[in-house]
């Protein structure tokens, strides 16, 4: 089976099964590629009986594969990566999307979950 995410926010309607899948975003950040911002990616995951089994993310402008498999590790064009082991939160740095929804139910959600976040002492 296929998921596109092009297809899926056309409105056209995909059920994640157990069988085999490939979900595709073939261009992940469309907004930034639509407004020129450099940050766009063609991401592609597989999934089995609705587990991931492995992902990849093509950094186009920054020339950067990202690749993950279950059970084997993330890497970025071949070096493994891993987490900072960074305990204390106030030396973090968060990052946040807020999408695209402008529905006004969704917004109170994502403004409530932006004050929570806001409340916690992060480095930035």
């Amino acid at each position: 089976s296929f998921i596109g995410e092009e297809s899926v926010a056309a409105g056209e309607g995909s059920i994640l099964t157990d069988n085999p899948t490939w979900i595709i975003d073939p261009i992940d950040g469309t907004t930034n590629f639509v407004h020129r911002f450099p940050f766009v990616a063609v991401s592609i995951g597989f999934v089995v009986n609705k587990q991931i089994e492995f992902g990849i993310v093509y950094s186009c402008i920054e020339d950067k594969m990202y690749t993950a498999r279950k059970g084997k590790g993330a890497f970025c064009n071949g070096q493994k990566l891993q987490v900072s082991g960074q305990e204390d939160i106030t030396k973090s740095l968060l990052v946040t999307e807020l999408g695209s929804n402008r529905d006004p139910e969704a917004i109170k959600i994502i403004l409530s979950n932006m004050e929570r976040l806001l409340s916690i002492p992060i480095h930035g």
